[in-house]
């Protein structure tokens, strides 16, 4: 996996996880961060929803607006990127 596509959570336990990036946007103002990942051990392959901020600090998107914008980002990517394998 490439450095630019992971980043490492440190759970309550002090203990690394290695996560996956599935992508980055920011909302349509652009005042709040977020990524979409996933845990590469999880074998029903959730994706995870996190919002960001400068400072690297992180907190789960918990408000149902947000996580519908996530969904919804996230199904598109998913659309646009099968639409670009079935081109190649």
């Amino acid at each position: 996996m490439d450095d630019t596509n992971r980043l490492i959570l440190t759970d309550d336990s002090g203990q690394e996880h290695e996560m996956e990036i599935v992508l980055t946007f920011d909302n349509e103002d652009e005042t709040r961060h977020f990524v979409l990942f996933t845990d590469p051990e999880d074998e029903e392959g959730n994706v995870y929803a996190y919002s960001y901020d400068e400072d690297g600090n992180m907190d789960e998107v918990t408000d149902p607006q947000e996580l519908e914008m996530c969904e919804e980002v996230l199904g598109a990517f998913q659309k646009e990127d099968d639409g670009e394998k079935a081109q190649a």
